[in-house]
């Protein structure tokens, strides 16, 4: 019985199948929760914006929208970035036109919009798609229980908020009409 065991996988060694029979028992393992950190993507200018270069700070990622009833919002996380940014807090925002076609305008059109209405100086990156089928992988991070390790979440509305602790890892969902300088959010960035 030993023999025929060692025999077999001896055979499956050398056919090459034990890659896909380990990978299929692994789908049974609890999967280690990964962190923002391993995403690089563009900024409204084209440029890579690497989420690694904000290791040992607190983010706060949020999808945006110009034409939504929650569009002043933009004035409070201006000035909770303002507020923050020199301890160790970073606002990250994703325009997306997911909600009732909110955020119609080109990369350009929003950058202008967000600097002359509201002097937007926290990093502002590409429009994604938030939710569905062709989800970015940072929301697929942010809304997974399977990626994130914290919970499942899905995406309410423009302007839904994920807090990201010191070493990456999604802490706090904020639903979207939760204004920025709610105490639940201003305790979280002062905490150590």
């Amino acid at each position: 019985m030993k023999y025929t065991l060692l025999a077999v996988l001896f055979i499956l060694t050398l056919c090459g199948m034990t890659g896909h029979f380990l990978k299929d028992t692994s789908k049974m393992e609890i999967q280690e929760a990964q962190t923002v950190y391993q995403f690089i993507v563009k900024d409204l200018q084209g440029n890579d914006f690497d989420f690694s270069s904000l290791r040992g700070k607190k983010i706060m990622v949020v999808n945006t929208a110009s034409k939504c009833g929650l569009t002043p919002q933009y004035k409070g996380l201006q000035e909770l970035y303002d507020s923050y940014k020199d301890k160790g807090f970073v606002i990250v925002g994703f325009p997306s036109n997911d909600f009732l076609w909110q955020e119609p305008g080109s990369a350009d059109e929003i950058a202008a919009f967000c600097k002359l209405n509201y002097g937007v100086t926290f990093p502002m990156l590409e429009k994604i798609k938030v939710k569905g089928k062709n989800k970015h992988p940072v929301y697929t991070f942010l809304t997974e229980k399977g990626k994130n390790g914290f919970q499942d979440s899905k995406v309410k509305w423009n302007f839904q908020k994920y807090l990201i602790d010191r070493e990456g890892y999604l802490k706090k969902v904020i639903p979207p009409k939760t204004v920025p300088h709610d105490l639940e959010i201003i305790s979280w960035i002062e905490e150590e």
